[in-house]
């Protein structure tokens, strides 16, 4: 059970950090963003999906 939590929990990093790279932002801010998502595991994973996915163009113009 444990091997499929860990195995979604990459597969959802792996997505979000794919979309930060497409986001039209510099290339500071994606590299920042993607390890914040990283390292913070599911705590950033959930943060970057329910509000940083719509409001990290704003922060980083």
């Amino acid at each position: 059970m444990a091997t499929i939590i860990y195995i979604a929990g990459l597969v959802l990093a792996v997505l979000a950090v794919i979309d930060i790279i497409k986001k039209p932002i510099s290339m500071v801010g994606k590299v920042i963003c993607s390890v914040i998502v990283l390292c913070t595991s599911w705590l950033g994973l959930a943060v970057y999906y329910l509000y940083a996915k719509n409001h990290i163009t704003d922060w980083f113009k």
